[in-house]
């Protein structure tokens, strides 16, 4: 049965390549396409290589074609590489009206199967971080602080020996708790169904969408109702539903009786702010599944990254290890709302460490991207024309020598010293977006939750670095990434060694 199944996929998957209703976007007509070994290669297999080695054919476009676009093939799209200097111009362009960043993410999600069509229509998600996450940031990092202490007793171990452990699961654990202590609040935060769901959900979605991506839209129905990850999705929505719809029943009794439903938690504000659409049980489980996606996944990839880089880098398990000491000894430990953005400002060279674990380990190769949903004339003459998906490669960018001097060392104090040497201090932080560096996106949408995701980075790495000692196994200096399209991720069977700092020995 199984291998009837296979044979089918491959069957449907060339067939699909060259049928006529093979529907490819738009792209600039001076674009060159990049990547082909030959004239007779066939554009299949240029789109495998870039599913299996986008960051290569990406970073050998980029430097040809430093000054041009390029075009790069997707499954399901053609997406053409923009010169750097398009950046301002075209990000400061009106959203809705002509470059469109949610028409991007709605296709890379494949919607319809993927049950995410609504953020199309409405943007409830980026209004709440932006009018009251953001806001009140001190009290969401602190309220996240300690539910990272509750979520310590259970989820993370305490070996006295070197004990090879999961340190991306467990990060993932710690933060999708975090992060659903803000959204949802208590108990629903340390419900298990709950946080089962928030881990697994972005697997399914990504699986059902990366799969999906490699066949026309017209074959979607029939794909679709073939892949194991598209029915988990719905199943965990359906159970999300039933999670949220105690919440939104609470709420609304709260607003009854006069007290304009608290906003202790971001539901608690979405549903005191959305439409009657928007806070419907159903598309508001939905959105709060979308959303364990998205504050979960980079957030933890980051903290992993750090501490696999630390690992890498032993020597400057000691330099942050003492500025953390220094802090705890000036001002203790993250003990209030007042106290939270203060406390972790002061964290200088582990911010600075952090900027340059993510230039070499950015979650996304091509940032930010756009849909033309208009011609666009763009100041040269260029013509983006309506339907043109369009990226920039940000990395390749970040780490180009003119960019960044001596781009191949591994050097946590550029930004540090960046800040000092020209008195900017409140320059070059994480998750501040800047011409250069286009990680968090930039203009009018970039992530408006990255405040947020750092903060919860240097919590948990504030956490491990004052209760543990780490390194790599025996035979291991260093980790190996992977990538699937422009997305790319530590191995996901990469594993450190851990051991309690009270227990220290002789080193091994």
């Amino acid at each position: 049965m199984i291998g009837y199944v296979v044979s089918l996929l491959l069957f449907l998957w060339f067939y699909s390549m060259f049928h006529p209703l093979n529907h490819r976007n738009k792209r600039i007509s001076c674009a060159p396409i990049h990547g082909y070994r030959s004239l007779l290669e066939p554009t299949l297999l240029l789109q495998a290589r870039f599913a299996s080695n986008a960051p290569e054919l990406i970073r050998s476009g980029y430097e040809k074609f430093k000054d041009r676009p390029f075009v790069v093939r997707r499954y399901d799209a053609d997406i053409t590489i923009l010169p750097h200097k398009y950046v301002a111009e075209l990000c400061s362009a009106p959203a809705s009206i002509k470059m469109s960043a949610v028409k991007v993410q709605v296709a890379n999600l494949v919607h319809r199967w993927t049950y995410s069509s609504f953020i199309e229509h409405s943007d409830l998600h980026f209004r709440v971080v932006e009018k009251k996450l953001i806001p009140q940031l001190p009290k969401y990092i602190y309220a996240a602080t300690k539910e990272m202490e509750h979520a310590w007793l259970t989820n993370v171990p305490k070996p006295q020996d070197w004990t090879e452990v999961d340190i991306q699961h467990i990060i993932r654990t710690l933060v999708s708790q975090m992060s659903s202590r803000i959204f949802l609040g208590l108990p629903t935060c340390r419900d298990p169904e709950w946080l089962n769901l928030a881990l697994t959900f972005p697997a399914d979605v990504n699986t059902t969408a990366f799969t999906l991506r490699a066949f026309p839209p017209w074959m979607h129905p029939i794909i679709a109702r073939l892949i194991p990850a598209r029915y988990r999705v719905k199943r965990k929505i359906d159970l999300a539903t039933e999670i949220i719809r105690p919440l939104i029943s609470n709420e609304g009794e709260r607003q009854d009786k006069g007290d304009g439903g608290g906003d202790d938690t971001l539901l608690d504000w979405m549903m005191s702010n959305g439409d009657e659409k928007e806070t419907r049980v159903g598309e508001m489980a939905t959105r709060q599944c979308l959303l364990a996606l998205a504050s979960t996944h980079a957030t933890s990839m980051a903290a992993a990254n750090a501490l696999f880089d630390l690992c890498t880098h032993p020597e400057w398990f000691a330099v942050l290890e003492d500025e953390i000491n220094d802090t705890l000894r000036d001002r203790g430990f993250l003990n209030s709302e007042k106290g939270a953005r203060e406390w972790l400002s002061s964290l200088e060279k582990m911010d600075s460490f952090l900027v340059e674990s993510q230039r070499l380990h950015p979650p996304i190769l091509l940032s930010p991207q756009r849909e033309a949903m208009v011609p666009f004339i763009l100041k040269d003459g260029t013509c983006i024309p309506k339907g043109c998906r369009v990226a920039w490669a940000a990395s390749s960018h970040l780490n180009d020598p003119h960019v960044t001097p001596n781009s191949e060392v591994f050097d946590p104090m550029r930004s540090y010293r960046k800040r000092y040497s020209l008195d900017r201090r409140s320059k070059h932080l994480a998750g501040q977006t800047n011409i250069d560096n286009l990680a968090f996106g930039y203009g009018r949408l970039a992530c408006p939750g990255r405040a947020f995701a750092v903060a919860e980075v240097k919590v948990l790495l504030v956490k491990f670095l004052t209760e543990f000692d780490f390194k790599f196994p025996k035979g291991i200096s260093m980790l190996h990434y992977k990538s699937a399209d422009e997305i790319v991720f530590p191995d996901p069977k990469a594993r450190v060694l851990m051991r309690k700092k009270l227990c220290r020995k002789t080193q091994a």
